[in-house]
């Protein structure tokens, strides 16, 4: 059995005017790749989205934590509530790929001058986390995203693993009862 890679997912990190994008692969999924021939494209496409979008949510659960535990309480504003988890219709629309967005809801919005401040109450924009992920010429960068992906890399594809498989198994299963009634 040879070996097969597999592109299963992307996780973007956007801040300034810069974007960070982290691509995995898979190799070794024989088994897994295996069953692909029992099963149509749309058997798939919904199975994929589904386990990926089950690994997308590990990587925004302990994005959530890690921002927890940074976020300061005096203030209203929590970076962990704002953590989000989106499809990437787009990608999905120009190359096929599946694609889930984890971030940081309402982005990197700062007022200009002269506008009023951001309210500060729970529930508002925080802008101020991607101060703190990508530094400033005075603050160290403290990339909390890029780390909760590489320490969590493992289980994140796991879990897809096992999820996918899961999906495969379903779908071989509903085809062979349509096939037989």
């Amino acid at each position: 059995m040879g070996a097969a890679i597999v592109n299963v997912g992307r996780l973007m990190v956007m801040g300034f005017s810069m974007v960070d994008k982290v691509e995995f692969s898979l190799i070794g999924l024989d088994s897994l790749l295996g069953k692909f021939s029992a099963v149509n494209y749309d058997v798939k496409r919904k199975g994929g989205r589904s386990s990926l979008r089950k690994a997308a949510q590990l990587l925004a659960g302990e994005l959530a934590a890690n921002w927890r535990a940074l976020d300061d309480a005096e203030t209203g504003r929590a970076i962990a509530d704002n953590v989000a988890l989106r499809w990437d219709g787009k990608l999905f629309k120009y190359s096929g790929n599946l694609g889930f967005r984890v971030g940081i809801l309402q982005g990197a919005v700062t007022p200009k001058k002269g506008e009023p401040q951001l309210e500060k109450s729970a529930g508002s924009p925080t802008p101020h986390w991607r101060l703190i992920e990508f530094g400033t010429e005075k603050l160290a960068a403290s990339p909390i995203m890029r780390n909760a992906l590489e320490n969590n890399i493992n289980a994140i594809t796991d879990t897809f693993i096992t999820e996918y498989d899961k999906a495969l198994d379903r779908a071989i299963k509903r085809a062979g009862k349509k096939s037989v009634v």
